[in-house]
């Protein structure tokens, strides 16, 4: 396996290995490209967002600012939207299903490190480079599911179907279908029903 077939499955994998690193480092040159636009260059944000994320489903749109370590574990569905300052550390694939919007500020992140100071500090090859024992987990966001601002989402995690993820939650673990959830350790308050419809609030109209 190659060190992004290695990190892609959750493996153990060398973070300082030079095609992962020549990966990253386009990646971060694309993210800042991308973050230098303004959002009436249709044409130039096409092209730098189809090169950095080429895996983005059909009217999909990604607002920016935005950072991602490699562009190409991150894939979507169709019709998602992600507003200002979204953060993806995809050295494990991050899936987003159809219609998910992504509110400002929210990170996504599935690297994970040992526990054991022994065994996370940085290693120093023969030749001096740095290098740690790092691993990723996946994370997977399901269909119609709207993640309220300064949302973080760890490795390992998938968040249900129809689910809306409160503003500030940090979600360590799976979140079922159709619910509520908020909080840090993100946690569920409530099944979402029929009785959360706008047209049942009058004070809107």
């Amino acid at each position: 396996m190659t060190e992004f077939e290695k990190m892609s499955a959750g493996k153990l994998y060398d973070t300082s290995e030079t095609e992962l690193a020549k990966m990253r480092c386009k990646a971060h040159k694309l993210s800042k490209d991308y973050n230098d636009t303004y959002e009436d260059e249709l044409e130039k944000r096409a092209a730098i967002i189809k090169e950095l994320c080429p895996k983005l489903g059909e009217g999909t749109y990604l607002q920016g600012p935005l950072q991602f370590d490699y562009g190409a574990n991150f894939i979507t569905g169709k019709n998602c939207y992600v507003n200002f300052n979204l953060v993806v550390l995809d050295c494990a694939p991050v899936t987003l299903g159809n219609d998910v919007f992504i509110g400002p500020d929210c990170s996504l992140v599935p690297p994970m490190h040992p526990y054991l100071t022994e065994e996370r500090k940085l290693r120093f090859k023969e030749d001096g480079t740095a290098y740690d024992l790092e691993y990723a987990k996946p994370i997977v966001i399901k269909d119609g599911c709207w993640l309220a601002s300064n949302v973080t989402v760890c490795g390992g995690v998938t968040i249900g179907k129809n689910c809306v993820i409160g503003a500030g939650s940090v979600v360590t673990r799976d979140i079922p279908d159709g619910v509520l959830a908020a909080g840090n350790p993100c946690r569920v308050i409530r099944h979402i029903t029929k009785e959360d419809s706008i047209a049942l609030k009058k004070e809107l109209y």
